[in-house]
């Protein structure tokens, strides 16, 4: 049978009306979301969602330590997975937070080869400022975590702590609900023991010579610009004894100090966490070295073999991982050590991450076990007591420096 022919207006009429069925058909097959999206353009940040992104910072941050605890929650869900609907974990932060997880239990289980356990920790969250831009939120918070030492040797101190800030990043998505997508460290130099991913350290500058530089100018230069030899981290180290008492400098008051103002800062001095030029790690070490005895000497700020630092000026020395050494090293103030272990109260030790000949951090001992662990303790992160098994275990292709003061 052959197909009839329709008119040309029939055939019309029955265009448009196919036309709209698909349409009513498409708006029926819509997601819901879809149809309610106009209702979260805007999703509102109030004081329960805040409460809520600083409790989910909180599970994040007490996931991570729990991971370098000896036996911590082993066997138990991480504490972000109880977080779902109006705030939770993006399935990828939920993916790296996992591997994170992994590599910090990779660390506790090189912490214990090196002889050192945790048996409990506490960690707090607080919550700095959020700051919302349409459906983007970025929350600054604070941690601050102790843990405590497991009794393996015996002779550990009772615990070592440390306080870093983070920034969190959220989005909403079609529904309104916010999802965590992102965890910046703002500190400087991010040696969180629970930071599970290695330290950004800036490149390493390189000398370039003015035009007019005399021959004796640019050998003055390398001559104040002495190299220190690199430091093992093996044990046992040979024995490298220190006289604490009777001598030119106070020892104890370099570490009580430090341990003093490891997170309440001096405010007699400026503080340079947060500048982007390697943080306070140096200038809070020159401090506690003042505290000591170490006596000022004046010059001009950029001077290697010059060292003084106050509330309105201080010499490149003071401030500077490198210039720190250099000065030390030209005054004969400091002289390296072989093996970072034979290191004992004021002492100082020195990294440099990357291996590409320019340190990185400065950090000062504080306490010696009684068998012969040295434990620091440093600005950016602040941190007070970490071992330096703790240091190696965490940064074991680091390139370490060791100094006698």
């Amino acid at each position: 049978m052959k197909s009839r022919k329709l008119s040309r207006k029939r055939r019309r009429a029955t265009i448009l009306t196919a036309a709209s069925a698909s349409v009513v058909a498409g708006v029926a097959l819509l997601p819901n979301w879809s149809a309610g999206a106009s209702t979260t353009a805007t999703p509102e940040v109030d004081a329960k969602t805040k409460a809520t992104f600083q409790r989910l910072a909180d599970a994040v941050f007490t996931d991570r330590t729990n991971a370098l605890v000896d036996k911590g929650r082993k066997g138990k869900q991480p504490l972000t997975n109880g977080f779902s609907g109006r705030v939770a974990l993006s399935s990828d932060s939920a993916r790296t937070e996992g591997k994170a997880l992994d590599r910090l239990g990779d660390r506790r289980d090189r912490l214990a080869k090196h002889g050192e356990k945790y048996s409990a920790a506490d960690t707090t969250v607080t919550l700095n400022r959020t700051r919302v831009n349409g459906r983007k939120a970025v929350v600054a918070v604070t941690e601050t975590t102790t843990l405590t030492y497991k009794k393996v040797r015996g002779d550990e101190p009772k615990t070592t702590g440390f306080q870093a800030n983070h920034e969190l990043t959220f989005r909403a998505d079609q529904r309104g609900n916010w999802r965590l997508t992102g965890i910046r460290e703002t500190g400087d130099d991010q040696l969180a023991v629970n930071q599970p991913a290695p330290p950004t350290v800036d490149p390493a500058p390189t000398p370039t010579p003015t035009p007019t530089a005399s021959a004796s100018t640019t050998t003055a230069a390398t001559n104040t610009m002495p190299s220190s030899p690199r430091a093992a981290i093996t044990q046992p180290a040979p024995a490298a004894p220190k006289n604490l008492t009777g001598g030119e400098y106070d020892y104890k008051a370099m570490a009580a100090y430090a341990e003093k103002h490891w997170r309440d800062y001096n405010p007699d001095y400026p503080s340079f966490d947060g500048r982007g030029a390697g943080g306070d790690c140096t200038n809070f070490v020159s401090q506690s070295l003042k505290a000591g005895g170490w006596k000022h000497v004046p010059g001009y700020v950029y001077d290697y073999t010059r060292w003084f630092g106050n509330a309105d000026i201080q010499s490149h020395s003071f401030i500077g991982v490198n210039e720190w050494s250099w000065f030390g090293l030209n005054s004969q103030r400091v002289t390296s050590l072989a093996n970072v272990y034979q290191m004992d109260v004021g002492d100082v030790l020195q990294v440099d991450f990357d291996r590409d000949g320019s340190k990185d951090h400065t950090m000062i001992v504080t306490y010696r076990s009684p068998q012969g662990v040295p434990y620091l303790t440093y600005h950016s992160t602040n941190t007070y007591r970490r071992s330096v098994a703790s240091i190696i275990a965490s940064y074991p292709n680091a390139a370490y420096y060791a100094y006698r003061t």
